[in-house]
């Protein structure tokens, strides 16, 4: 059965807003999309690019995974569901900006956190073991770091290595090179809705704003 919360979203949705959003969806249907950036953002239900960045329909390109994590360019073979959307986004759309966006109380960083890491799961410990190294970052930054400082300035250094990795792709290498891309990141508080940024020459984060 379709989930009734599901039914109710959708018609509130197609009564209320879809009158004034279906001119653009029409154009989009005929035209194609041309969103002005790639977000690669956590699954968490709790951080929605399009509701952060106020975007309408075909203004952003959202790939979304279990900490917003993203592996090394490794093409040999298997299935790589974030690497041929990374791959769609330049090649199919040709996109100018990539945004790497954690967040606060990420599941993902917590079970890398967890001393049972090794255990977090048939798929989930293979996948966070994609940002090791991610603690020996943080804590070289500041060794004094406990609890959710740490956690928090984990999740940090997530965006770090998930950028690097980004940064082994080719045709990331050729498009930066030639100023064709940008690369950000960006951490939200969930709690209370700050955005950080990060600094492209410290990969420190501060206020967006």
């Amino acid at each position: 059965m379709f989930p009734k919360e599901l039914e109710d979203g959708y018609r509130q949705w197609r009564d209320e807003r879809l009158p004034h959003e279906r001119g653009r969806l029409a154009q989009l249907a005929a035209l194609g999309q041309a969103p002005i950036a790639l977000i690669i953002g956590c699954c968490d239900s709790r951080v929605s690019p399009e509701t952060i960045f106020s975007a309408g329909p075909g203004e952003l390109f959202v790939l979304r995974n279990v900490a917003n994590v993203i592996p090394p360019y490794r093409p040999d073979g298997k299935h790589h569901g974030t690497s041929a959307a990374i791959e769609f986004a330049l090649g199919g759309l040709a996109v100018p900006h990539i945004v790497v966006m954690g967040h606060s109380q990420c599941g993902g960083v917590r079970a890398y956190l967890n001393p049972d890491f090794d255990k977090a799961g048939e798929f989930i410990g293979p996948w966070m073991s994609l940002i090791e190294g991610a603690k020996e970052d943080a804590l070289a930054r500041n060794p004094d770091l406990k609890g959710k400082a740490l956690e928090t300035a984990v999740e940090e250094a997530a965006i770090r290595v998930s950028i690097r990795n980004l940064r082994t792709f080719p045709e990331i290498q050729r498009r930066e090179a030639e100023g064709l891309i940008s690369i950000s990141g960006g951490h939200l508080d969930i709690a209370n809705g700050n955005l950080r940024v990060m600094d492209e020459e410290t990969g420190n984060f501060s206020p967006a704003l």
